[in-house]
């Protein structure tokens, strides 16, 4: 009985640790989530100077965002820029996190080179966004090269081709990100028992052999977190298109994107709509995330 008392009186610490958690979450996290969806309910808009409600309309903010087929586009245009950036990261985190991780290697300078990758992941994507933009523009350093060497004669409008502007803006997030991804694989990868690879060797097994057989299989907890934290990070991708595109998402609202499309109902100060879509990017979100979670096999348990 002694012990069960001590137990209690050390487990309130706990509790109490945690309220400034849950007083946070609570307020940054829980209010605005309840404060959105029951705002989407709500007609409340800006007309000219004049303030439209708040008004009860039920589920119309709903039956209007999908009835005008924009929101199909811009659906598109992110899980497209998503899966652009996201299979290039995943692939050279993979063989970068293999390759500083495996000791046979013993490459030299790792912790010198695990800084620089992730730098990029540092600088604002502003920063990065205005650096592309001088980059590529019309009469930019990359057209004036590739003019030079011959390659093009007249300059190529990167940002006014639809897959070039893509192609950019999943470069720069891939860019930005690839670094936190190798840490976090390279964790995993450095948290495997040595004594399997020890094994795999003596039995003569080779290096793609001991990658495919052994490391990816025991890696698929965290490549599982990795996917979900992407596609969540994907689904709100804004900063990058924005700034490259100064809010249009030209050419033909191809770079436009479903966190754009809702900047643009809260800059009208449509706060009805802005919460509908918010409401639906939450369970697209839910969605997608439960469907890798079954696909990856993540949710069995095992006995």
């Amino acid at each position: 009985m002694k012990k069960n008392a001590k137990a209690v009186r050390y487990n309130k610490w706990g509790y109490i640790f945690l309220i400034p958690f849950i007083v946070v979450y609570g307020v940054f996290q829980l209010i605005p989530l309840f404060t959105t969806i029951y705002n989407s309910f709500f007609e409340n808009y800006m007309s000219g100077l004049t303030q439209i409600g708040p008004n009860f309309v039920g589920l119309e903010n709903y039956k209007s965002l999908f009835s005008q087929g924009d929101i199909w586009v811009y659906a598109k245009n992110t899980i497209v820029l998503w899966i652009m950036c996201f299979i290039p990261q995943i692939l050279l985190s993979l063989l970068l996190g293999a390759w500083f991780s495996d000791v046979r290697l013993k490459v030299k300078g790792s912790r010198f080179f695990k800084t620089v990758i992730y730098l990029p992941n540092l600088i604002m994507a502003s920063a990065f966004s205005m650096l592309f933009f001088t980059l590529f523009s019309d009469g930019g350093p990359i057209n004036s090269l590739l003019m030079q060497i011959g390659f093009i004669e007249t300059p190529y409008k990167f940002l006014s081709n639809t897959w070039s502007a893509r192609g950019l803006i999943a470069f720069m997030n891939c860019l930005m990100w690839f670094g936190n991804t190798t840490i976090l694989l390279m964790a995993g990868m450095m948290g495997i028992d040595t004594s399997l690879f020890e094994a795999a060797e003596v039995d003569g097994a080779t290096s793609t052999q001991v990658f495919f057989r052994i490391t990816l299989p025991l890696l698929r907890p965290i490549l599982v977190y990795v996917m979900i934290t992407s596609l969540i990070g994907g689904l709100q991708l804004f900063d990058v298109p924005q700034i490259l595109t100064n809010g249009t998402g030209d050419p033909m609202r191809a770079t436009m994107t479903l966190i754009m499309f809702l900047n643009k109902h809260l800059y009208s100060k449509n706060y009805g709509m802005a919460g509908a879509l918010s409401v639906v990017l939450f369970i697209i979100t839910g969605i997608l995330s439960l469907i890798i979670f079954k696909v990856t096999g993540n949710d069995k348990r095992k006995g």
